[in-house]
């Protein structure tokens, strides 16, 4: 084949260290918008981009080019770095060291995007650990506990 084509789709989800609650309504849109930057910039578009307090999902098409670790680690540090600059946002404010990534048939892409733009309704009723943990049930990923956390 001449060319080098993909159409990766990637459910992306990390958490606030220790899930402290640093992500509050009052700025989650600039978070969003922040964060769909970075993800263009690094060739992996946005589709979907929501949050609650304490967590973000994003649905990203990923880059050809671009490995997954490498893309969280310049998502995350990136965004980071604007947050601890937002008045708002104290110094010691950090992302949990992990994420979960998880493959989306395009198919599913209508119906992961519904899930992640009902976050704030969900987490009504879910907590974030009980969340990734189904998720992680849902895609057959194996995991110790002791270690999902940070």
């Amino acid at each position: 084949m001449g060319q080098s084509l993909a159409q990766l789709y990637v459910h992306l989800v990390f958490g606030t260290k220790r899930r402290v609650p640093w992500l509050d309504d009052g700025f989650r849109g600039e978070l969003h918008a922040y964060l769909i930057g970075i993800l263009r910039n690094l060739d992996s578009p946005s589709l979907a981009t929501g949050s609650v307090a304490d967590h973000v999902h994003i649905l990203l098409r990923q880059s050809r080019t671009l490995a997954l670790a490498k893309l969280v680690e310049g998502l995350k540090k990136s965004s980071a770095k604007w947050l601890k600059a937002q008045a708002h946002v104290p110094p010691e404010f950090a992302w949990q060291a992990g994420y979960g990534a998880f493959s989306v048939s395009s198919s599913l892409v209508p119906a992961v995007t519904a899930y992640i733009g009902g976050q704030v309704e969900h987490h009504q009723h879910h907590t974030f650990q009980d969340e990734l943990r189904a998720i992680l049930r849902l895609h057959e990923v194996a995991y110790d506990e002791r270690y999902l956390w940070d």
